[in-house]
């Protein structure tokens, strides 16, 4: 997916500056449950560029497979990995230390980030904790993205079910007034009354709150735990400006916080 990879460029830029390590490379699942990688930062060639990575091959391959880090100190010589890509990442990049994390979301593994030095290391907690860290907040960034894609084509289902109704509101009235029978036409009228004030399924007009799509974004980032800060830099707005929204939607549920907010709009359909 396109989302996908723009989201894992901005990742591995970040996750190099997270570990401070010298390079950050990554890549999303393509076809044939292959990860194809495609993003790199501190590269000095492009041996790598475009790899495709099957599933229990080298590092990444198998952090594929096992749904969990993967981290070598030497690339060259570790036994716990194949080295199917040796030719890329040690010859071509000299690679030794590398790190690799799955970003895992419901059950897909949708990208691996990883984050390396050249020549063999010893790569510390605090830059693997970095990186599991940065891969965690992917793993969220990837599913609001999905959450507002699948709201977004509901809402395009709705408006295109509702624009229908309207459509065969209009015809039974343009029928009612060709019809040589009043009586026929009188029914064929109160039909078209009826449809017009159908209200929209599960929604009892005029009860639920109304929110506004950039209220609605806040809200699904807030119910996969982000804090206002990570919510603002996703959203690319102040802390401030996500902190007026929260009061704002929440005056709208009636609510006193931020937990109680998500549950009550999950209630009225809006998450």
């Amino acid at each position: 997916m396109r989302g996908d990879q723009d989201a894992v460029r901005a990742a591995v830029l970040r996750i190099r500056r997270d570990t401070g390590l010298p390079v950050a490379f990554g890549g999303t699942m393509g076809r044939g449950a292959r990860l194809h990688l495609t993003e790199f930062v501190g590269a000095r060639g492009t041996s790598m560029q475009g790899l495709r990575v099957s599933s229990g091959a080298g590092l990444g391959g198998k952090a594929v497979a096992l749904r969990r880090p993967v981290i070598v100190h030497d690339y060259a010589t570790a036994a716990a990995i194949t080295h199917d890509y040796d030719h890329a990442v040690v010859r071509g990049e000299g690679l030794g230390a590398v790190v690799g994390v799955p970003v895992v979301v419901g059950r897909s593994v949708r990208a691996v980030l990883y984050v390396a030095a050249r020549g063999a290391a010893r790569i510390g907690d605090r830059a693997v904790e970095a990186a599991v860290g940065r891969a965690r907040l992917l793993e969220q960034d990837l599913a609001v993205r999905e959450a507002l894609a699948e709201r977004a084509a509901l809402a395009d289902d709705t408006t295109g079910r509702w624009t229908r109704v309207d459509g065969a509101r209009a015809d039974l009235l343009a029928l009612a007034a060709k019809v040589a029978d009043r009586r026929l036409g009188a029914e064929l009228v109160t039909i078209a009354d009826r449809l017009s004030c159908t209200p929209v399924p599960g929604r009892a007009p005029g009860t639920d709150p109304v929110l506004s799509p950039r209220e609605v974004e806040v809200l699904t980032h807030v119910a996969v735990g982000r804090t206002n800060a990570e919510i603002g830099e996703q959203m690319s707005v102040g802390a401030e400006t996500v902190k007026s929204y929260l009061r704002t939607l929440m005056r709208k549920l009636a609510v006193g916080n931020r937990i109680e907010a998500v549950v009550a709009a999950r209630a009225a359909g809006l998450l």
